[in-house]
């Protein structure tokens, strides 16, 4: 892993801000009960993004300081750090497999199945089941809107990462 440089902090500070934005800001949020249960969005994507294209845990800083400081700019209910570690691992998981499955090999296919696992497991499992621990709510109510939600982010996520990466935008990180 290397260090954080300047560069890399001020790459994931503007992530950690876009992420709040997408999240907190410019989402849809559908109730279940008394406790939003879908939300619907991009937050994810610069989470995401800096997994994928800085490292694992850059993607990780990114998802804990976003849910950390989203959560006092605009909160939603009660701080449960139960949903920090999930934002954190939305960004460790893809970032992970990328560097250590696929080798950093950037294509479609290998963006497609970093990012299918990781939302797979922390979106459509974890924050189902942290909801359904704290708040009661049926898994099958949460889980089912979600992997069609979640199905749609994920070829989109997919599709812009390898669009970005095949146009050499990204390249600016890596100099």
């Amino acid at each position: 892993m290397k260090k954080f440089n300047t560069k890399k902090l001020v790459i994931i500070a503007m992530m950690v801000g876009l992420n709040i934005i997408l999240t907190r800001l410019m989402s849809f949020r559908i109730a279940v009960g008394p406790i939003e249960g879908i939300r619907i969005g991009f937050g994810a994507f610069p989470i995401i993004f800096s997994g994928i294209f800085l490292d694992p845990v850059s993607g990780l800083v990114v998802g804990a300081l976003g849910d950390f400081f989203g959560y006092f700019i605009n909160p939603i209910g009660p701080y449960m750090p139960h949903f920090t570690l999930t934002a954190a691992l939305t960004g460790f998981i893809p970032g992970f497999i990328m560097k250590f499955l696929f080798r950093n090999k950037k294509d479609f296919i290998s963006f497609f199945i970093s990012v299918l696992i990781g939302q797979a497991l922390t979106s459509v499992l974890l924050v189902p089941f942290f909801i359904k621990i704290l708040f009661g709510v049926p898994l099958k109510a949460l889980i089912i809107p979600r992997i069609f939600g979640e199905t749609v982010n994920i070829f989109i996520y997919s599709y812009i990462f390898h669009i970005l990466n095949k146009r050499n935008i990204v390249n600016f990180i890596k100099k």
